[in-house]
Parts: structure tokens; C-alpha cells; sequence
């Protein structure tokens, strides 16, 4: 430890480090580095995948035991946003000293450099916070009636359709590669999408006819191009305005969210559907226990994925993100299938291949820029060592 904390010194002081133990000591530093990176993003990833197939479960289990209040559905996509507060607090000390990591051609983050940054306004923040907010209640609004006119299955399906989305924006807004691999995945997820859509609502909740079937189509592809709009506008938030630390992560995801539940509980007493909520308690189906629960987990399970989402946004990128939310897809339709009953017919297993061949195709660029990257770095390393220091 004593070597570690005189190698920082030696570092910040720009002193030389010569000798065979300093370098030994820095590939030590380099390699506990990169493998806490790694485990930062397993954990992430864990978080939303899990907490992405649990809320969407969740919220077609609330639907099919008699619960039919849309703000109520979207209010606890955003309402749990309390249980953020015990992150804040732990990473409350981060404020003075940010990480401003350069982003290599995965997006993947150099947390070597450390700068010190100057905060913006109250006004930018503002700004952020209630933009983003508000654009994220508009998002599961529109998610909410999805998931009400269509099997759950199928609603997770057309999500696929975000990953294109996302590239589209990535590329206008964060400046992202649009490689032939990744322009393969844009096109095979917008054909996946289409299929359920011109199949018909052959296959929809009881009691949703054809046309709702087709407007649950309709809301969930906005949806997904809501949703992949935040999140390029969330990696443009912090590459523009935020600190690049992990505070600044869990600031964003609570004043969003805090934003977007009030937006949303202005809408459930202007609709009128707040009257309604102790019928529909009394009415459903497991019990009042039961519908307080499922409310109270769907919340959790939203703010589970929320943090794995924004914290992969903060890693890597916003497009790696959400390619890693499209694997929730095979997990969804199977469970649908096993708690729903939902019908998985051939134009259902159809698209969804097509889905998973879509996202390996990004996958796939991804392993090509990360392994470019290293040449490149392999390349720049030997050529340094190739070159006399201070003229010896």
C-alpha cells in the first residue's frame, strides 16, 4: 500500500519512474482497475436486465388481476425513486473531484485522467432535470398503454425497435459510428417490429379489440422512440453539463424520476382516475395485499433497471446500453408464455430471432471496435518504448 500511495505521489509530482517496480506496481494498478471496471459493469447489466423482465411481469400482472388505472401504471415506473437516497448519500462526497474520462471507440471510458470542474448553474441543472423528467412521464405514459392493449409477449417484442431508434439518435446526437454491422441491426429490428404489427390483435388481452391492439402497437413504438431518445439525450447530459461521477449519475436518475412522479400524479388527479383507485383496490382479483404489493415491486423492480440503465449510459454508452436491454427479450416471452399463457406462434419465435440476430449484430461491431482499439493502443505502446527517453 505504501508503494501505491508513493507511486500516486511520484505521479502527481511528475517525477520519473524508471525503475522495473514502479512499472510492475502500475500494470498492478492498471489491471485492478480494469477488472473493477468489468465487475461495475456485470453488476449494472445484472440490474437491468433483472429489473427490466421483473417490472414489465409485474405491470401485465397488475393489468390482468382487474387493475386498469393508466397513471397509476406509469406513476410507479418513476415512484420509487426513494430508495435512491441511500446511493446519494454514499457517493454524496464526490462533488469537487470528477472524472473526465476520454471514451474510446466502444464508448468504454478511461478513468485514468482526473480534472477538477466547474459545477454548472442552477438554471442548466434545472433545465436537465425537468426536460428529461418530463420526457420520461410522456415515455411510460405511452409504455402504460402498451402493455394494457397488448399480450406481453408481443409489447416486448416491438421494444426491440428501440435499439434502432437509438442508433439514429446516437448518431445525431452523440456523434456515434454508423458502421454497416450496426445499420444490419437498424433494419433486421425494424423488420422484427413490423412483423407484429401487420399480424393483427388476433392475440391481445381479453376484451381488447383489434384496434386497440393496433393503438397498443402504435403507443408502444413511441414509446421505444421515447426511450431511446432519453437515453441519448441522457449521455449528452453527461458528456455536456453533469460531473463524470457517480454522483452525478444518482442526481440525475433522482431528479427525473422526482420530476416525472409529479408530472405523473398531476395527471392521475386531472383524469380523475385517483376516484377510482380504492374500487379498483377492492376489486382486485389476489386481494388488497396483493394489489399493494405488485404496485410497490413494480416500483422497485423500475428503479432496479433505471440504475443499471443510467449507470451503463455513464460507463460506456447509451446504444451499448440498450443493445444490452434487447437480451430481456428472450427472458420476457418465456415467462410470458408460463405465468400468461400468452400464445408464442411462429411469427412470434419468427421475430423474435430476427430481434436477437439484430442485436448480435451490434454485438458483434462492438468486439471489432474493442479489438481495433486494443491494436491501436498495443501499436502506440511499442512504438513509445521504441522511442530514447530524455535523450538517452
Amino acid at each position: 500500500m505504501a508503494e501505491h500511495q508513493q507511486l500516486h505521489l511520484q505521479i502527481q509530482d511528475g517525477q520519473e519512474l524508471d525503475s522495473s517496480k514502479d512499472s510492475t506496481v502500475i500494470n498492478q494498478l492498471s489491471v485492478q482497475s480494469h477488472l473493477q471496471w468489468w465487475l461495475v459493469l456485470a453488476l449494472n447489466i445484472t440490474l437491468l436486465i433483472s429489473g427490466q423482465a421483473a417490472a414489465t411481469l409485474l405491470g401485465r400482472l397488475y393489468y390482468d388481476q382487474g387493475g386498469n388505472s393508466i397513471w397509476m401504471a406509469t406513476l410507479v415506473q418513476s415512484g420509487g425513486f426513494p430508495i435512491l437516497l441511500l446511493p446519494l448519500l454514499i457517493t454524496y462526497s464526490d462533488r469537487t473531484r470528477t472524472r473526465s474520462p476520454s471514451t474510446n471507440s466502444l464508448g468504454t471510458k478511461n478513468a485514468a485522467a482526473v480534472t477538477t470542474s466547474r459545477s454548472p448553474s442552477f438554471a442548466i441543472l434545472a433545465f436537465v432535470y425537468v426536460s428529461i423528467g418530463l420526457l420520461l412521464a410522456g415515455d411510460n405514459v405511452m409504455y402504460s398503454y402498451g402493455l394494457l392493449y397488448l399480450p406481453v409477449s408481443t409489447y416486448s417484442l416491438i421494444c426491440a425497435s428501440q435499439l434502432a431508434f437509438n442508433a439514429i439518435f446516437s448518431f445525431l446526437i452523440n456523434s456515434q459510428k454508423f458502421t454497416p454491422f450496426i445499420f444490419n441491426a437498424v433494419v433486421l429490428l425494424t423488420f422484427s417490429s413490423s412483423l407484429l404489427a401487420v399480424r393483427g390483435g388476433s392475440d391481445g388481452p381479453s376484451g381488447v379489440s383489434a384496434s386497440k391492439h393496433v393503438l397498443g402497437f402504435v403507443f408502444t413504438l413511441g414509446a421505444s422512440a421515447g426511450y431511446a431518445l432519453w437515453l441519448s439525450l441522457t449521455q449528452l447530459s453527461f458528456q455536456k453539463v453533469l460531473k463524470e461521477s457517480f454522483s452525478a449519475v444518482f442526481k440525475l436518475l433522482f431528479y427525473t424520476s422526482l420530476v416525472a412522479s409529479c408530472a405523473c400524479i398531476v395527471g392521475l388527479f386531472a383524469s380523475g382516475e385517483w376516484r377510482s383507485l380504492k374500487g379498483e383496490m377492492e376489486g382486485y382479483r389476489k386481494g388488497r395485499v396483493s394489489y399493494v404489493m405488485t404496485l410497490v415491486w413494480t416500483a422497485v423492480s423500475w428503479q432496479v433497471s433505471s440504475i443499471g440503465t443510467v449507470c451503463l449510459v455513464f460507463q460506456v454508452s447509451s446504444l451499448f446500453t440498450n443493445v444490452i436491454s434487447t437480451l430481456a427479450l428472450p427472458i420476457v416471452p418465456v415467462f410470458a408464455v408460463i405465468f400468461f399463457h400468452d400464445k408464442m406462434d411462429g411469427v412470434k419465435v419468427v421475430s423474435l430471432l430476427i430481434g436477437i440476430w439484430g442485436s448480435l449484430s451490434y454485438i458483434y461491431q462492438n468486439y471489432l471496435d474493442d479489438s481495433k482499439s486494443k491494436a491501436t493502443r498495443k501499436d502506440g505502446n511499442a512504438l513509445s518504448d521504441s522511442v530514447p527517453q530524455n535523450g538517452r
